[in-house]
Order: C-alpha cells, then sequence, then structure tokens
C-alpha cells in the first residue's frame, strides 16, 4: 500500500509536469495578444522553456544519487510550484520568458528522478507495472494538455491556465512530501557528475538501448507533436475538438500502463518492445492513409499512446538496471536522450511537412518505426533474468528480484 501511494502521488505530480510542457501551444496566439507581440515572437517561451528543460535532465541525475531522490523530487515540484504561478502573474514577454525558463529547469528532475525512486522501493518482479502506472498518469497530463488549455484560456484567460495549473501543482506537491516522509532516501554520497555518464555510454548494452531511445524520441514524439495540426489542416476541428482528440493518446498510455505488469511476463520483455514500436508504426500508417476519417485519427492517436507506453516503460525498466548505485543518472539519460531526440524528430517532421506534405511525413515515420522493430531487436540486450521474471523459465527457477 506505501508502494502504491507513493507512485500515485509521484505519478500526480507527472502529471501536472506534463500537462505544463505542453501547455503554452495552444495558449500561444493568446499570449501573444495580451502581451502584444507577434506570435512568431512569442513562440521563443516554448524555446525558453524546452532548452533548460532538456539540459538540466542531465544536472539533476548525479544530484539525486548523491543527496537523495525524494529529496531533490520533492524540492522541484515546490519550486516548479512557485514558476508556475509566477508565469500567471508576469507582465510581460521579458518577464515570462525568464519564468517559463525556471519552471522548465526544476521540471526536468520529476519523471526521471521519479522513475530511479521508483526503482529504488519497488522489487524488480512488480517494477515494470509500477513504472507503467506511474508513466500513465504522467501522460495522461500531456494528453489533456491541450483540451485544459484551450478550454481554461477561453473561458478564463491565459493567466488563468498558469494559476489553474499551479494551484494542481500546490495539491501534488503537498500530497508528495506527506507520502514521501515514509519513502526511503537512497544516497550515494561519493556519486561524481561525468564518470556514471561516460562509463554508461562506454559499455555496449547501455549503449545499445539509449540508441534505441533516441531512435524512438526522433519518430514518436516527432509523430506526436503534428497530431493537432494534422486534425487542423485535415479536419478544421477547433481547438477543444483537437484537445479532445489527443486525449486518446493519455488514455491509450493510461490503459496500457495499466496492463503492462501482467502482459509482459507473459510475452518478455524483447516482444513488448518489438509490440510497442509496432504499434506506433502502424499508429502512423493509419495517420498516412486515413484521409478525410475522423475515426481514422481517433484511432491512430489511441494506437499511437499504446505503443509509446508498451516500448517506453520497458525500455525505462531494462535502464534501471544499468547503474544500480547511480539510478538518478541512468534514468537522467534517458530521459535526455528521449526529449532531446524529440526536439528534434519534431525539427524533421516540420521539414518534411513543408516539402512534402502530412501524409508523407506519417508515411515515412511509420516505415522508419518498422525499421527500428528489427534493429531494436537485435540491439537491445535481455538478459535471461529480465526476460523471465515473473514467470517461469525454461531452464530454472524464477530469478529472485533485485531490490532498491
Amino acid at each position: 500500500m506505501k508502494e502504491r501511494s507513493l507512485i500515485l502521488a509521484l505519478g500526480l505530480a507527472g502529471f501536472v509536469v506534463m500537462a505544463d510542457n505542453w501547455v503554452v501551444s495552444p495558449i500561444l496566439p493568446a499570449i501573444a495578444r495580451a502581451i502584444g507581440v507577434p506570435a512568431a515572437k512569442a513562440g521563443l517561451l516554448i524555446t525558453a522553456y524546452m532548452i533548460p528543460f532538456g539540459l538540466f535532465q542531465l544536472v539533476f541525475g548525479p544530484l539525486a544519487d548523491r543527496f537523495g531522490k525524494k529529496q531533490i523530487v520533492g524540492l522541484s515540484m515546490v519550486l516548479f510550484t512557485l514558476g508556475t504561478g509566477l508565469c500567471g502573474l508576469a507582465m510581460g514577454m521579458v518577464d515570462l520568458a525568464l519564468y517559463r525558463g525556471l519552471t522548465g529547469v526544476f521540471a526536468a528532475s520529476v519523471m526521471p528522478i521519479s522513475i530511479a525512486l521508483i526503482a529504488d522501493v519497488v522489487p524488480m518482479e512488480r517494477r515494470q507495472a509500477a513504472i507503467g502506472t506511474f508513466m500513465g498518469i504522467a501522460f495522461l497530463g500531456q494528453g489533456l494538455s491541450m483540451a485544459m488549455g484551450g478550454a481554461i484560456s477561453h473561458y478564463m484567460s491565459w493567466r488563468g491556465v498558469f494559476l489553474t495549473y499551479a494551484a494542481l501543482s500546490v495539491v501534488s506537491t503537498a500530497l508528495l512530501l506527506l507520502v514521501g516522509r515514509r519513502a526511503p532516501s537512497t544516497k550515494n554520497p561519493q556519486s561524481q557528475f561525468l564518470k556514471p555518464y561516460i562509463r554508461l555510454l562506454g559499455e555496449s548494452r547501455s549503449l545499445s538501448l539509449y540508441s534505441v531511445v533516441v531512435l524512438e524520441g526522433i519518430l514518436i514524439i516527432g509523430s506526436f507533436s503534428y497530431l493537432g495540426a494534422l486534425a487542423e489542416h485535415r479536419f478544421h476541428l477547433s481547438d477543444l475538438e483537437i484537445g479532445l482528440v489527443l486525449t486518446g493518446f493519455g488514455a491509450g498510455a493510461v490503459v496500457t500502463g495499466r496492463l503492462v505488469g501482467k502482459l509482459v511476463p507473459r510475452i518478455g520483455r524483447s516482444n513488448a518492445i518489438s509490440l510497442g514500436l509496432g504499434a506506433a508504426a502502424l499508429a502512423d500508417l493509419i495517420l498516412f492513409s486515413g484521409k478525410g476519417r475522423v475515426p481514422g485519427l481517433t484511432v491512430g492517436v489511441l494506437l499511437l499512446g499504446v505503443g509509446f507506453m508498451l516500448a517506453h516503460s520497458t525500455l525505462l525498466t531494462l535502464a534501471t538496471e544499468f547503474a544500480r548505485a547511480a539510478r538518478g543518472t541512468a534514468m537522467s539519460l534517458v530521459a535526455f536522450c528521449f526529449m532531446g531526440s524529440g526536439g528534434v524528430g519534431t525539427a524533421i517532421g516540420g521539414k518534411l511537412i513543408g516539402s512534402m506534405g502530412y501524409e508523407t511525413f506519417y508515411g515515412l515515420y511509420g516505415v522508419a518505426l518498422l525499421a527500428l522493430v528489427i534493429l531494436a531487436r537485435k540491439v537491445v540486450a535481455v538478459s535471461p533474468e529480465l526476460e523471465f521474471l515473473g514467470r517461469k523459465a525454461p531452464h530454472g527457477p524464477v530469478a529472485q528480484p533485485e531490490r532498491g
């Protein structure tokens, strides 16, 4: 029960952070009008958030290993709440960009360090189910963010969006600090900053997995980034309608996150990665071929969420075993690879859409995801102990779980 309470508290924190991560996009025109700048210039607010969000992924991992994961997550949520509230009180472009940058800095720690904390608390045989539940709750925030932001901005104002998110963050932070008091605080005072990263990138097994995560981020985040634009271009949906359709991504992720703990031990982790990437490929190919049909768009969005959760939660679970004394560092590197490459995939996607159109873009990314299925099966090493954990191994007893 203590594990469950901690996972739910961390999931709610992740929900708020992931919702905040994407919320500026639907309210950008309203912000631009209010502060009197062109929409293109207001787009710098996204950059002001994303750059520190990406870079500080690498900073917080070693800090969490040295000073304690629950301490770093708790402090980060307090300062994230402050930054989000200040965004709602900003008077101009400069101070709003500064507050968004501050928010991005402290948002960076929540997802990777929460997963590292879960790995410390939850034994291996229940770990993927726990990670899947946490990620499902968190990415529901991403899926709902556009609908929530558009609706709040429509009925209140763009300031109301940030103030509402700050209020939600106060609740999640208070719950996390209350529940987190009973969580173990694993610290490694000898933890170094660069050495764990060098070691992780210098070993073939971990490097192969990180390489797959980079390609996964390029293709899956790149695909997700243009779903709203595709819906507007193809079906002329309103912002609120687009947000409701994109909620399917979060719904697919939540449902799959609840099922992975039972599904993956049955099919094996290698097959889970292949099935997840294959589902994401099918989603892109549906989007490629579904011109003129809103149900096809809805199914594609839902399937992309299912594929993402199945593949990514499995990759994350494997990564928790790479550096048991430096899990914060290992998970920060995964997050950096995924989010950083997602920005690259979004940029590449924009170029492809501008020159070839949405259909060609989704067709190419769908084919690339199919190729990634083959590559992942060749390069991601899954040990027999991890592959058969939770079910009877063919040549011996079930491996005993490692406890963080």
